[in-house]
Parts: C-alpha cells; structure tokens; sequence
C-alpha cells in the first residue's frame, strides 16, 4: 500500500502483537551496555562498552543511516524509486541498504581499496552496486571514493548521495538516540565518553546531549596517525603533511567532515595501527565480544589515557561494528605478521621451543598404515606430523593431505604411510631467528623441525606456536 506522497506504507501490527517488530528497522537502536573486566581490570574507573553490533546491520551506523533517508523523504530530496548514491568505508552502506529494502529504494556505494573484503562482500549481498576506488589519493581527485560518487550523483536520475560526512542528520541521530540511551543505562553516572572519531556524527550528537545533561562530563575522540583531527583540534591548523595512508579502519580522515564538533570533543589521541589491531584482537580474546578495528582503536586509546581516570570514573566506549568485517584483516594471522604487527624481534626458535607444549616429538613409521596415522593424529590433537625409517625422518604427513587421499579413495586406509607421505619438513637449528621459521612455514610446508643438537631433541613447530609466541 502507498501512501498519498507514494512512499511505501507499513502495515502496522495489532496490540497483541506490539512486542513483534513491523520491519528489521524498528530494531534499530537500544543496543546493550556491557561492562569491560578484564582488559580494565588495573583501572581505577569503570569501563563499559556500548555494543552497537546489535543493530541489524551489526554497527552503529544503522542509526543515522535511517535517520538521513528520513530526512530527505521529508524534505523532498530523496523520491520514490529513488537511487541513493554514498560514498561508504562499508557500515554505513550497510545501514543505507538495509533500509533501501524496506522502503524501496536502490543503492550505489563507492568505497577504498582499503576497506575489507567482506565489507564490499555484505554491502554486495544486500543487492548494492559497489565501486572499489583507489585509497591514495586526494579527496579532490576525480578517482577519490568522495568524487565519483558526487559525480554518480550528478549523472544518474532521481539520484540522492546522503553526504554522511556533512548531512547533519548524521549527528543529530545520536542526540536524539545514542545519548539518551547511554544516559539512561548509566543511570546519568558517566564521567567519559570515548569514540573512534571518522565521520563526527557518533562522537559529536552524542557528546553533545551527555554535555547538556552534565557539562562535566569528557568526551574523548580518537584518531590515528595520518588523520588531521588532533593537531587541528590542538592548533587550529589543517596540516596536510600529516595526511598519509594508514591501515586502521573507520576513524580518521584527510578533512574536516562538518559533522565533526570540535567544541564537543575535549581532547583527541591517537593510536598506532599496531596498538589498534593488536586491541582489537584482545577484545575478543578476553572480553568474549567479536567487534572490528574502530573498537580496538578506541580500548587502546582509553588505556593510552589511563593514568587520567581516578575511583568512581564511569567510562562508555562505543564499539561501532563487528569482527566479522575483519576476518581477512586484524583477525587473520598471515595478514598481522605480513603487516609486522607481531613484533619478531629477539625471538629464536629455542623461545617457541620453551613455550611448546607438545614436549616430546612424536612420529610415525613409515610402514605403519594410513589408518593407524590417522588415530594418532586424533588421539594426540596434532594436524602434522613427521614420518621415520629407522630412527630418520623420511617424510611427513598432514592432516589436508590425508582428508583429500581418504575421501578420493576410503580404501587407502589400509596402505602404508610411505605410499602418500609428503617431503620431509625442513630442519632449523635451536638458535634460528623466528623471522627464517615463520618464512619456511608455508601451505604446501605447514611446520618446521628445530633440532637442539646438545641435547640430541628435535621439536616441531607450527604456525599457531609462532602465532602464540607472538601474541603473549
């Protein structure tokens, strides 16, 4: 059913039924706040995170995502059958398409080469049109994610860009939402305000309701290194040589987004690609929450500023999306180690040899069979493991060769383990630097034999002991 200015009308639900949701967008909003314990715990304060990965969207951009298109179905901008064209670092291209669906509307996102696959992946799934556009270059570009969706905009009809960096509407849903809600889970207690600063309209709409509530209350935006924030905050300058490419996602930028309130915002930090990542990871790891970068950016800088909280400090940190957009980014091992996130320096193979758990080698024959291989695989919980003839080791084998042979043939079970056994995995001394291991560990060569020739004991390594090594 339409209505008389031909919107999409929802049907609305019956009193008995007013617990139900009408559509996904009425669950937008009244996201949990979830006290930090552990990452905290020699804090003198309280910290809690506002979880915004409950939004049907899985972040915080949900909110003003709707907002926007509500505010330009009113206004007139945005039309029936319309295509709203953003450029989007993924999450709010997510909020935007989710809404498209229900009301009808079709969607165009531009974004960077920097963004995780898996966000251009979901903002695809949701039936958007993506363009991926180069990170490196200036906002004025014409290859700028920034330009190309304002020049989209221009060229195709009935076209709305929603500007989340300027659109007010942006911060003004936080005001209206955020604020309160964060207001009223804190029973009017908190003392501080800490947010991932990008686009402005979080940190600033729901800064600004907390200040009018309590004008004591700190409001802590963090930025990253390449951004200008801090240093314009602090001078009033804009410094461009400030500006170059950083890794971490969802905060920061190369300028001055309207919706970023500088009166709000007391103080900026900024955090390392590094500390945000490695941050990242630790949420999940000790908090049991799966959140993404801007998250980890947030913990780290809160945790930067430590020394400035005192007993009965009551902290909020919004958590903006979720881990799963960065599965092949700070969740991924080869990815941290490429980028030299786990710092290798000083390590040796004798240090992830003391750490090693596994104690003693364990091997098999060579004659024995595949069948006999595989139980003590499971029995012992290892996935590789090398084979020997007499007392040498001859070859190895590993758990991917054996599930690929099995399933191709089930009879080769009862065949001895020479008849698929794979090259012997290669042998480093005790004192090898831990940058020669984790360069001999490979797919096709998933360990490495280190041999302490004093003590006449050889060990294995793998790449989860060098990835725990290097995460303690």
């Amino acid at each position: 059913m339409k209505t008389e200015n031909n919107y999409l009308e929802i049907p609305i639900l019956p009193d008995s039924m007013r617990k139900a949701s009408n559509n996904i967008l009425e669950t937008i909003g009244n996201t949990p706040l979830v006290r930090i314990n552990t990452i905290t715990k020699d804090l003198k304060a309280i910290v809690y995170a506002k979880v915004e990965t409950f939004n049907p969207g899985n972040s915080i951009k949900d909110r003003m995502a709707l907002k926007m298109i509500e505010v330009a179905e009113k206004d007139g901008r945005l039309k029936p059958g319309g295509t709203i064209i953003e450029g989007t670092s993924g999450n709010t291209g997510m909020g935007l398409a989710i809404a498209a669906i229900i009301k009808g509307y079709k969607c165009i996102f531009t974004t960077t080469d920097k963004q995780s696959k898996e966000k251009v992946d979901a903002l695809r799934a949701f039936g958007a049109d993506v363009i991926v556009c180069p990170t490196n270059v200036e906002p004025e570009d014409s290859r700028s994610y920034y330009s190309v969706s304002s020049r989209l905009e221009k060229e195709i009809t009935n076209a709305w860009k929603p500007n989340q960096y300027d659109n007010l509407s942006n911060s003004q849903a936080h005001y209206e939402q955020t604020g309160p809600e964060i207001w009223e889970q804190t029973e009017g207690k908190i003392t501080h305000l800490v947010v991932g600063v990008g686009t402005g309209g979080t940190i600033s709409g729901t800064g600004r309701y907390l200040k009018e509530k309590n004008p004591d209350i700190k409001v802590w935006g963090i930025d990253t290194y390449g951004s200008v924030f801090k240093k314009y905050k602090e001078t009033g300058i804009f410094d461009k040589n400030e500006i170059y490419p950083y890794i971490t996602e969802g905060i920061g930028e190369d300028f001055l987004p309207q919706n970023v309130d500088f009166d709000v915002i007391d103080r900026f930090e900024k955090v390392t690609d590094k500390d945000a990542a490695m941050m990242t990871r630790e949420i999940t790891k000790k908090e049991g929450i799966f959140a993404g970068n801007s998250a980890g950016s947030a913990m780290a800088g809160l945790m930067q500023l430590k020394d400035e909280l005192k007993e009965g400090d009551v902290v909020v940190v919004i958590f903006h999306d979720h881990g799963t957009r960065y599965l092949g980014k700070m969740y991924n091992d080869e990815w941290m180690m490429e980028k030299g996130f786990f710092d290798k320096k000083g390590l040796e193979a004798k240090d992830l040899v003391n750490n090693n758990t596994n104690g003693k080698l364990i091997t098999v024959e060579s004659n024995d069979s595949i069948a006999n291989a595989v139980k003590l695989m499971n029995k012992t919980d290892i996935s590789q493991i090398p084979v020997t003839s007499g007392g040498r080791i001859v070859g190895s084998l590993n758990e991917s060769l054996l599930y690929s042979k099995i399933i191709a043939n089930p009879e080769i079970k009862n065949q001895t383990i020479e008849t698929i056994m794979q090259p012997a995995f290669p042998f480093v001394d005790i004192s090898a630097p831990i940058d020669s291991l984790s360069a001999m560990i490979t797919d096709q060569n998933p360990a490495v034999l280190v041999r302490d020739f004093k003590l006449d004991k050889t060990y294995i390594i793998t790449r989860s002991d060098i990835v725990n090594a290097l995460t303690k």
